[in-house]
């Protein structure tokens, strides 16, 4: 196993900080230290968004803001990280309690979906998260 470069513990620690403080509820300005000022969002196509979308740092924190409407008690169980540099990749199922009637999902449902995401880290701060999302409907 190669040894880790001085920037990969450092990568890796940003991200699950990240994660843990979205899972804690956090909303943008919980967040906005971890995200970088022209932080990009990039979701592939998924069951809510079936075009996919890419999204600004502000439209992020404004949808931090508005999360804690939509859904409670998120959950990230981190199956895999894999680090290159500042480019971090981590697989997680994620589950949440959701508030408010969706197209697939009543409230009080819990949303369940397996993630990918790739993060591009520098200087301390996330710069990218390309998101890849697979939502699992109940039965």
């Amino acid at each position: 196993m190669a040894d880790l470069t001085p920037l990969e513990p450092e990568a890796l620690e940003c991200v699950l900080d990240f994660v843990r403080t979205l899972e804690a509820g956090g909303g943008g300005a919980a967040i906005r230290p971890f995200l970088a000022a022209n932080f990009r969002l990039l979701e592939a196509p998924h069951l809510l968004a079936p075009e996919g979308s890419t999204r600004t740092l502000a439209q992020v924190l404004a949808g931090a803001d508005q999360s804690s409407e939509v859904v409670a008690n998120q959950k990230f169980e981190i199956r895999r990280t894999t680090c290159q540099g500042g480019r971090v990749v981590l697989e997680a199922d994620w589950s949440a309690t959701v508030l408010m009637d969706l197209k697939y999902w009543d409230a009080g449902d819990t949303i369940r979906a397996r993630t990918s995401s790739v993060f591009e880290v520098r200087q301390g701060q996330i710069v990218s998260q390309d998101s890849y999302d697979c939502y699992f409907l109940n039965s």
